[in-house]
This record gives C-alpha cells, sequence and structure tokens, in this order.
C-alpha cells in the first residue's frame, strides 16, 4: 500500500513541475520589489536612504522581470509544407493480349479419356480454376499448352505462378 501511495506522490510531483512556470513567479516578485520602491519613496524621509532604497528596489524589481521574461515558455513554430501535387497520370493503353491458343500436339496413341480437371494440378485450387476457364483453359492439357506470360498479363499476377502450373500440368500429363 505504501508503494501506490510513494507512486501517486511522484506522478503528482512530476505533474506539478511540468505545469509549473516560474516566469510568473519571476514577475510577482519584480510587482512586489516595484511596490517596496513605491512605499519606500512615500515613507523614508532622509534623501539619501529614500534614492538608494528606491533604486535598489526598481533594480532588483527589473532584474526579476528580465528574469521572468527569459525563462517564459516558447512557442514553438511550426513551418507546415503544402502536399505536392499529386502526379499526372497518363492513360497508357493496356497493352493488346491475343487469346491463348494452345498448341496443337501429336495425337497420342492412348484411348481418349475425359481430360483432368485444373484443380489436379498442384497450386490450382477452386477459384483459380474458375479464372482460368473463363481464359479458355478447361483441362490440364491446355493448360501444358498455354504461355506462361499471357496467363501472367491476363490474371494480372507475376509470371512465376503460372510457369509452375505450366511445368507442374506438364508433369501430371506424363504420369497419366
Amino acid at each position: 500500500m505504501s508503494k501506490n501511495l510513494l507512486n501517486t506522490s511522484i506522478e503528482h510531483r512530476s505533474i506539478r513541475e511540468k505545469n509549473m512556470r516560474s516566469d510568473y513567479t519571476l514577475y510577482f516578485l519584480a510587482i512586489i520589489f516595484l511596490a517596496i520602491a513605491a512605499t519606500i519613496v512615500v515613507f523614508v524621509t532622509t534623501e539619501f536612504e529614500r534614492n538608494l532604497s528606491a533604486l535598489a528596489a526598481v533594480i532588483m524589481g527589473l532584474f526579476s522581470a528580465g528574469a521572468g521574461y527569459m525563462l517564459r515558455p516558447r512557442t514553438k513554430t511550426m513551418t507546415i509544407e503544402a502536399p505536392p501535387p499529386p502526379p499526372q497520370v497518363t492513360a497508357t493503353p493496356a497493352p493488346v493480349v491475343e487469346p491463348v491458343q494452345p498448341k496443337e500436339v501429336e495425337a497420342e496413341a492412348k484411348p481418349a479419356s475425359k481430360p483432368m480437371e485444373l484443380t489436379a494440378v498442384k497450386g490450382i485450387k477452386e477459384k483459380r480454376a474458375e479464372q482460368l476457364k473463363a481464359l479458355g483453359i478447361t483441362s490440364v492439357k491446355d493448360l501444358a499448352n498455354a504461355s506462361a506470360q499471357d496467363l501472367a498479363v491476363k490474371l494480372k499476377i507475376a509470371q512465376y505462378f503460372p510457369e509452375q502450373w505450366i511445368k507442374n500440368a506438364k508433369e501430371l500429363l506424363e504420369k497419366s
């Protein structure tokens, strides 16, 4: 429990130190010295004591006022630059891509069977298979004969992925 009280005391002290402005204290002190000087001028009878005391009080008042002015918090000036104008976007024509034409491969002596689904190829799931079918690639054989660069452009993906699919499709066709 005493630890919490100690922490609270330290927190209050740090908050107070952050908010305490010593310039106000020095301004107040300057006012007091100048009031003392005025009182000396009015109430002290001998001229020498009056002049010396008043001069000392005025000097102390001016010194306190100057010190208070020097310790005042400074306002931080920030220069905010205008953001640069957005770059002019010029419309560039989209690259013309011709549809993928499967290359003709010599017919093998194997009997015609149902074409394998695209999802049989490693790296192709249902969604990607639908995208490939929309491009006219409906079987693993079509994928094996496709151009990786054309697929990459049409699907707006890196060329690495179609290259892997085509490689995997060719391996799959060799196995079957």
